[in-house]
């Protein structure tokens, strides 16, 4: 056993804390997500925190320039938990993302890459602007990750603004 911060703790947790540590290092060094496509990898970003998600895109039946009644996309609404399972941060309208300290982030779309899942939402780099300072405060990015489903509702769109959603899942990694 050691002493760390005045407390008694097991060798084996100290190994384990120092591979977390070094890990988290190497990453700050040079950001590099395996099986990331390159175009979702921003320069100069490091990670601060990495989610996964569990929601809904909700979907609106809009006219077309056609003026045909066509699904568009009108919001995400998930929820997103740290490795521990917590509700960390809160999806929606703009896109956003809002942290359980109040700080908010409002994002737009700079890069996108297909799923390696068939069937689903495309993957994203997002640029951000801060809205409130806090937790995301410093975020200047986020990545929308391993996508798994989430596309227009199958059932046909027949009246306008009708509204539809499809669930999805994904990781979302937010760099500053």
């Amino acid at each position: 056993m050691k002493k760390a911060l005045g407390l008694r703790v097991p060798r084996h947790c100290l190994r384990a804390a120092t591979v977390v540590t070094l890990t988290i290092g190497m990453l700050g060094a040079a950001y590099a997500d395996e099986g990331v496509p390159t175009q979702l990898v921003p320069t100069n970003a490091q990670p601060l925190m990495s989610t996964k998600a569990s929601g809904v895109q909700v979907y609106t039946c809009e006219f077309d320039r056609t003026r045909h009644l066509a699904w568009v996309l009108d919001r995400p609404d998930a929820t997103l938990y740290d490795a521990a399972g917590h509700e960390v941060v809160r999806h929606g309208k703009g896109p956003s993302w809002q942290a359980h300290d109040g700080s908010k982030i409002i994002g737009h779309v700079v890069a996108q890459a297909a799923s390696a899942h068939p069937d689903s939402i495309a993957q994203l780099l997002l640029a951000t602007n801060a809205v409130t300072s806090g937790e995301l405060g410093s975020v200047r990015f986020v990545q929308r990750l391993d996508t798994v489903g989430g596309l227009p509702p199958a059932k046909p769109c027949l009246s306008e603004h009708q509204t539809g959603s499809s669930p999805y899942l994904a990781r979302y990694v937010f760099l500053k």
